[in-house]
């Protein structure tokens, strides 16, 4: 019927519609409530309300909230929801994309972008969909002079058949242009992975722009399981017990894996007590407002 050929489940799914309605006073409200953080046009800046949750709140469940054991999933709407204005999370396409959760937000009172990962589909790694979700996220908060915050826990691009037929890397690399053409403030706070590529285009950016992590932090070129295989293949291979060595292999790395050892050689200006994040989003969301110029992007807003 036509809801099979083009009904909510399907243009929910495919990016076509971002967020679906259980009627039209809902529709009407998710509208009023997406316009609420953007400005009336790109000649302003966006409205920032007045704001009673404290900029300095301190949330200890955030020191728990990435677990410890890396294979470990975690719902990343939660840790935002800690470190943003309470209850002003909206978000953006949450069926589609989904290794990509995108939406608006407010620090003490100021509309920000927010970009986090979600572990829990495909291990957060970056698909196809999932660039075209926040290369698209990117380009309005753009357009409207919205400065954006990343939640980084991001693995890498996806890999397989599935996400070569889906031309994953293409279109990765126009997510990763449309980063580099941002004219908005970007902060780059790294929760857990940031790995290859697409874990770099979320960190290596330049001034104005912020780059903390927690102590929970690991990145590189290579996870380090898959980089002892790459490394060590032909002595795992001759080995009689490829296993013993793969497990004797990582223990010794383990023992000198750590964020502090590494975050200057990779532009990483501060390891922060996972609970000082709020504090530090706001001071710099506040800063980030000064450096806001109202006007036309030079690129716009890409559908």
């Amino acid at each position: 019927g036509k809801d099979e050929l083009g009904g909510v489940a399907v243009h929910t799914e495919n990016g076509a519609v971002d967020n679906p309605a259980d009627d039209e006073e809902d529709a009407f409200s998710q509208i009023a409530r997406f316009l609420s953080y953007l400005p009336s046009s790109v000649w302003e800046l966006p409205p920032v309300a007045s704001c009673d949750d404290p900029s300095d709140r301190r949330d200890e469940e955030l020191l728990s909230i990435v677990p410890r054991e890396r294979r470990r999933v975690y719902d990343p709407r939660r840790l935002v929801g800690h470190i943003v204005d309470r209850d002003s999370f909206f978000e953006i396409g949450p069926r589609w994309g989904r290794t990509v959760v995108t939406g608006f937000a407010r620090l003490a009172g100021r509309p920000v972008g927010i970009v986090a990962m979600d572990p829990s589909v495909w291990g957060g790694a970056l698909t196809a969909d999932g660039a075209d979700k926040l290369r698209r996220h990117a380009d309005v908060c753009n357009t409207f002079h919205l400065p954006i915050v990343a939640i980084v826990d991001q693995p890498g691009f996806a890999i397989g058949t599935q996400a070569e037929r889906a031309a994953t890397i293409r279109r990765g690399v126009t997510l990763i242009a449309a980063l580099y053409q941002l004219t908005v403030p970007f902060f780059s706070l790294i929760v857990r992975r940031a790995f290859g590529v697409a874990g770099a285009a979320l960190v290596d950016r330049g001034s104005p722009n912020h780059r903390a992590a927690w102590p929970s932090a690991d990145w590189g070129s290579l996870p380090l399981e898959g980089g002892i295989e790459a490394a060590y293949r032909r002595d795992l291979a001759a080995a009689d017990d490829p296993d013993a060595l793969r497990a004797e292999l990582l223990g010794r790395f383990e023992a000198v894996r750590s964020p502090f050892r590494t975050a200057e050689p990779f532009d990483i200006e501060e390891i922060i007590d996972p609970r000082d994040t709020r504090p530090m989003l706001c001071e710099w969301a506040a800063l980030a407002y000064r450096t806001l110029v109202p006007g036309k992007t030079a690129t716009g807003f890409r559908p």
